[in-house]
């Protein structure tokens, strides 16, 4: 059976594709790994990656990746896969997502890869409902090849999942093991926001014991103010939490938030007039 809190990305021998049961997503979310060398350009102190190094992936193999996602859509939609591997009241396919062991759009023919699966989803008649995610830090939107692969997303009822974990400098740097540019990030959010529907994602929990500091949350804060004020029409905030295990160095120092502590977080958005879904 799957289980939120395992993300095995090889457990059906594939290379590229391999199915999740997702909170986030309150379904089976059946994911592509374009970075099949572990290789990211960030290195979130939370990641469940092992082995995780710096870098981009090597080129796609866009028919390996349109033969496995066909194989696996047809197990799902025409087989008894829901009812044999995924938990009762989890049966359902949510949506193809671009995940994995990286950055997605580091992938030199990521264009190609989206034209690849909105080629699968029109051969296997894959519903309308069933979105193609994005999962990304966000980092390169700004690039050309990027945003088009975006803009083919909002065409093919896509949507972009858009990883701004912390706003500070000293909080990306801390959390996400990257410098920070807050112009930069807002630039790129309203970007991808403004060529597809796009969510903010945000992973929320404690280091060495601590709550995530009132200066992190109040930056984090005004940011959602600005971006309101500015008209970017991004649709909401994923919030969660840790559900697996960290592989990086820092796993020992991570621990998730309380219950409480996060719906008043949440909530505290929400009062911004801001839908927020909540994933503890």
């Amino acid at each position: 059976m799957l289980s939120t809190r395992d993300h095995n990305r090889f457990q059906e021998g594939f290379r590229y594709v391999y199915p999740v049961v997702s909170r986030r997503a309150g379904g089976v979310s059946l994911g592509i790994n374009l970075n099949t060398n572990n290789a990211c350009n960030w290195r979130c102190i939370y990641c469940q990656v092992p082995g995780l190094v710096r870098g981009a992936p090597p080129a796609v193999d866009v028919e390996s990746l349109q033969h496995e996602l066909s194989v696996f859509l047809g197990k799902i939609l025409n087989g008894s896969y829901l009812q044999d591997c995924v938990p009762e009241g989890q049966r359902r396919l949510n949506d193809i997502a671009f995940s994995g062991n990286g950055e997605p759009t580091s992938a030199p023919n990521f264009v190609e890869a989206v034209d690849a699966v909105h080629y699968v989803r029109t051969q296997t008649n894959v519903p309308e409902w069933v979105k193609t995610v994005l999962i990304t830090n966000g980092s390169l939107i700004h690039q050309k090849k990027v945003i088009r692969g975006v803009e083919k997303l909002g065409d093919i009822n896509g949507e972009v999942w858009f990883k701004i974990d912390r706003v500070t400098p000293e909080g990306i740097r801390s959390i996400n093991d990257t410098s920070g540019n807050k112009s930069r990030m807002v630039s790129n959010l309203e970007s991808a926001s403004r060529a597809c529907p796009t969510w903010i994602q945000t992973c929320l929990f404690k280091v060495d014991g601590m709550d995530p500091s009132s200066a992190e949350l109040d930056a984090y804060v005004d940011l959602i103010r600005e971006l309101q004020t500015r008209d970017i029409p991004f649709k909401g905030i994923l919030l969660y939490g840790l559900a697996r295990q960290s592989f990086q160095p820092e796993s020992s120092r991570l621990s998730p938030v309380g219950n409480v502590w996060f719906e008043s977080f949440a909530q505290r958005l929400r009062e911004l007039g801001v839908t927020v879904k909540l994933s503890i």
